[in-house]
């Protein structure tokens, strides 16, 4: 990933906050046909390993799983809130005339290697730590006990859990850090009252970023 040193974020409790507030990642892997990507929710772990563990579950019937014992090594994509700039929100802009759009993003890269847990104890308590954190909002949250414990069996049946300890993550959080401090608040202001939920945490993003909260 192209990293201007004005967008990098390195510091991991940042990191993972990201991972945990948008669990859904594109894992990408390299099999027999090429690259490939499936796209999954991940439990974090950052207690595990000198980056933190990833854990989920994909469908038995996906080869990725198989294809992981010869080729382990995987990046895993989780894309945080982003946000469309306009030059117009640039005060420079009406100035000089010389401002193009852009996007702003934070976007984290977790490298790691793939180990197959292909166990029903693992993936039974991967589902019942995925489900409840899921359901925590809902005023009468399902669980696994819900459901007849033969169904259960069958559906743990047709998936493997998979672990990808991590070796490395890169952060890259794009928020105007390269335009001077005016057109910086010209762009989070325009973000703000725009009040999409998008917009709003890409504003509040760049506030933080400018050191005002």
């Amino acid at each position: 990933m192209y990293m201007p040193a004005h967008f990098e974020e390195t510091r991991a409790d940042v990191l993972h906050r990201l991972i945990d507030d948008c669990p859904l990642g594109a894992l990408v892997t390299v099999g027999p046909h090429g690259l490939d990507a499936n796209h999954l929710p991940f439990e974090l772990d950052a207690s595990s390993g000198p980056h933190g563990t990833l854990r989920a579950h994909v469908a038995r019937a996906n080869p990725v799983w198989r294809e992981a014992a010869e080729r382990p090594d995987a990046l895993v994509i989780f894309q945080g809130p982003s946000a469309y700039i306009s030059p117009n929100w640039y005060p420079s802009k009406h100035e000089a005339h010389r401002q193009v759009p852009t996007y702003n993003y934070m976007v984290v890269h977790a490298h790691g290697r793939i180990t197959v847990r292909d166990d029903e104890r693992f993936v039974r308590g991967l589902v019942a730590r995925l489900t409840r954190r899921m359901e925590a909002g809902e005023p009468a949250p399902w669980k696994i006990g819900d459901a007849p414990e033969d169904f259960i069996a069958q559906m743990l049946g047709a998936i493997v859990g998979i672990e990808i300890e991590l070796t490395r993550l890169v952060g890259k959080w794009k928020l105007s850090q390269n335009k001077d401090t005016a057109d910086r608040q010209g762009a989070l202001d325009a973000l703000r009252e725009r009040g999409s939920d998008a917009q709003r945490a890409v504003s509040a993003a760049m506030d933080t970023a400018m050191g005002n909260e």
